[in-house]
């Protein structure tokens, strides 16, 4: 089959985990022998990597205001120019700006990628512009069917795991000063009030309290960093519990983890759980989103409902008390994230590539 040629676009700036989706699937997409190219706006960290990876980016503004026209004729005329197969929007911004000019540019295919927990609101970037939608958890999925969008246009493509296999040498307990006999519950977020940091501390504090060898570890920045270290004093919790801040390699971090934890308000996927697995990390996490979907309740990590302090507590103890079932967790969780392949890089790109050149057969 000939090589696709497909524009991925993304209008906001920053870079967390839908940026990470749009690069990690560029790579894979490129590495399989695809011409792939982004577009982006001129500030935005994801066209920083991509440049320094060597991808073609294409700048435009995409604010609202009165060049939108103008940009949206500009876009048009690349669209034209370039002859993509596929225009693959992430965002409704980019999706009214650049799926808009696709299809006045008659571009095969043009697909929206919806990666937002959050209930979708109008069906005018997913049914009206794209051709078809691509959703990265089945939650997503059912969200977007709720809503009006048929089930047939509608297809899911798990995030992938990016971890190194095996990982590299660890630091984090090096870090710490603390040795192989303490115990670790970790948690990886941007510190926001809807990453239920403070309830995680809540939950932890009797058990930091009554033992000197736990110690919880919040990896990301955050505007609540302070105020979730001033809670943490105000618990009698704060020697064992240790903010890292943002930090640029988490693969050399996580493995020192016995137990990764988060108590999150509510998840598009949440791909951090397979990451934890993929670390060999038994998980717990909260009842919400697509958060079951990136593990196996029970065997893998166990979920807990919203909001519950007492039942986030037991679980944690039970996982801090009983080392070999931490281990057995973990293996499992192992063995559904990564030797199943469930959330790998290949993964990721053969199901998009087939979504891809499936809904192309059916609109010729």
């Amino acid at each position: 089959m000939k090589p696709l040629k497909i524009l991925y676009t993304e209008a906001a700036t920053g870079y967390g985990g839908q940026e990470r989706y749009i690069h990690r699937l560029m790579r894979q997409m490129r590495a399989a022998g695809h011409e792939v190219h982004a577009l982006c706006q001129s500030d935005a960290r994801l066209r920083q990597y991509l440049e320094a990876e060597g991808f073609t980016v294409h700048l435009f503004s995409m604010d609202s205001g009165s060049d939108f026209w103008r940009n949206l004729l500009a876009l048009r005329r690349l669209m034209q120019e370039q002859h993509y197969d596929v225009v693959n929007t992430n965002s409704r911004r980019d999706t009214i700006h650049a799926g808009v000019a696709a299809r006045l540019a008659g571009v095969p295919l043009v697909v929206r990628t919806r990666h937002l927990a959050r209930p979708v609101g109008s069906l005018l970037s997913y049914r009206w512009v794209p051709h078809r939608v691509i959703a990265v958890s089945e939650f997503v999925r059912q969200q977007i069917i709720q809503r009006g969008m048929p089930a047939e246009a509608i297809d899911v493509v798990y995030p992938a795991v990016a971890l190194p296999d095996p990982l590299p040498k660890q630091r984090l307990r090096q870090m710490l000063n603390l040795s192989t006999d303490d115990i670790l519950v970790g948690s990886i977020a941007v510190l926001r009030k809807e990453k239920g940091m403070q309830e995680l501390i809540q939950a932890m504090a009797p058990i930091i309290r009554a033992r000197t060898d736990v110690h919880l570890v919040i990896i990301g920045g955050g505007a609540l960093q302070t105020q979730l270290e001033q809670f943490a004093q105000q618990l009698d919790a704060d020697a064992q519990v240790h903010f890292l801040g943002e930090q640029q390699d988490i693969s050399e971090l996580i493995g020192d983890l016995d137990i990764f934890a988060l108590a999150t308000y509510l998840e598009a996927s949440g791909t951090v759980f397979a990451e934890a697995a993929a670390a060999k990390l038994p998980t717990i996490g909260t009842q919400v989103g697509g958060v079951p979907e990136m593990l196996l309740p029970g065997q893998s990590g166990m979920l807990v409902p919203l909001h519950d302090i007492v039942a986030l507590r037991q679980a944690l103890q039970r996982l801090i008390d009983q080392p070999e079932l931490r281990k057995q967790m973990g293996l499992a969780g192992y063995d559904y994230a990564v030797t199943e392949q469930r959330f790998s890089l290949i993964t990721m790109q053969k199901k998009t590539e087939a979504c891809y050149r499936r809904w192309l057969e059916q609109r010729q």
